[in-house]
């Protein structure tokens, strides 16, 4: 660990699906604070990605545009580790022992496995009943303390920490107990366009801000969010899909801009066509830079080479040193 980081975090990123402007301001904008003050590993989950998509045609150019995408927003390849997990095979190693720590009935009980054995009922293969064990080997091989995580990966986390307790007890202490990274503060949940929750990669495209979208296509999904005839009175308290409108204008618009439209909105003399013509330039401007950017990075195969083998020294370096640590405790050292 670097002298004065504060600690390991370590977390996977998905290779399917593109980026979006939730995962910019619920993930990505966290990512970039994180690499200043911790020592940081960040993977590309291509492994994690077979266990529901077995076809691998698009697999290079997803990894690709994926890498691209996290570069354009702010992740340093100098100050972190960006790896693929595939490029780390230490990562089989420690899973094939952690999956000796691992019993079948609690794997089947897990949301997830639950939740894709349903969806893909004709492909329930051992690697989607083991996916927490992956996970596990991942974060533990970085022997990370910290792993930032969303609410449906935190039952992954607890059996990471139960995975490492188990190994420890059994061999000696090897792994530290990893958290979820707590900020402190909450996270930004960027709305989706619909008012229908949040933004995701696969919810509804329409409603969804991705940062791969052209100027035309982000002007023409804000035209078309939900609004409504607007307020009759003053001082009208605003439906949850007009409240998402401001929501997205306070992430994007000038504070003075964002200000004008509150008022127009208390005094009951609100446009929504001004507004989401607003909101829509604003975005554009936003979103522009690093589209282009990322579009920039994913055409220079040699520069994301030279990133992929950088990121994957950084991370073989601290998984092998993690591999002779448990070897030595399991007692697998005959010489």
């Amino acid at each position: 660990m670097e002298k004065g980081k504060k600690g390991i975090v370590m977390s996977g990123i998905r290779s399917t699906g593109m980026l979006h402007l939730g995962n910019y301001f619920g993930a990505m904008q966290n990512y970039v604070r994180m690499q200043e003050d911790y020592d940081c590993y960040f993977m590309v989950a291509d492994l994690h990605t077979l266990t529901t998509h077995p076809d691998t045609s698009e697999l290079k150019a997803n990894v690709h545009r994926v890498l691209a995408e996290n570069i354009a927003c702010g992740l340093d390849p100098h100050k972190v580790a960006l790896y693929c997990q595939s490029h780390i095979p230490e990562t089989a190693e420690l899973y094939l022992y952690l999956n000796m720590l691992a019993y079948k009935g609690e794997l089947e009980k897990t949301t997830t496995f639950k939740d894709k054995a349903r969806q893909h009922p004709e492909n329930i293969n051992a690697g989607l009943l083991t996916y927490p064990v992956l996970m596990a080997a991942d974060i533990l091989l970085q022997r990370a303390a910290y792993v930032p995580v969303g609410k449906d990966q935190e039952q992954h986390l607890e059996m990471t920490r139960n995975f490492a307790n188990r190994f420890n007890h059994r061999y000696g202490e090897v792994f530290p107990e990893p958290y979820a990274f707590n900020f402190g503060e909450q996270l930004v949940k960027v709305p989706s366009l619909d008012g229908a929750g949040k933004m995701s990669k696969s919810e509804n495209q329409n409603a969804t801000i991705y940062l791969a979208d052209t100027d035309d296509l982000i002007r023409n999904k804000i035209k078309k969010a939900k609004t409504d005839a607007g307020p009759t009175e003053p001082g009208t308290p605003k439906p949850d899909y007009i409240e998402n409108l401001f929501a997205l204008m306070q992430l994007v618009s000038q504070p003075d801009t964002l200000a004008q439209f509150e008022k127009n909105y208390n005094d009951a003399a609100i446009r929504y066509g001004d507004m989401k013509k607003q909101l829509g330039e604003d975005m554009v401007t936003f979103i522009a830079p690093i589209r282009e950017k990322a579009e920039a990075i994913r055409q220079d195969e040699k520069y994301l080479r030279e990133v992929m083998e950088m990121g994957a020294e950084k991370a073989r370096k601290s998984a092998q040193a993690t591999l002779e640590k448990v070897r030595e405790a399991m007692g697998l050292k005959y010489y």
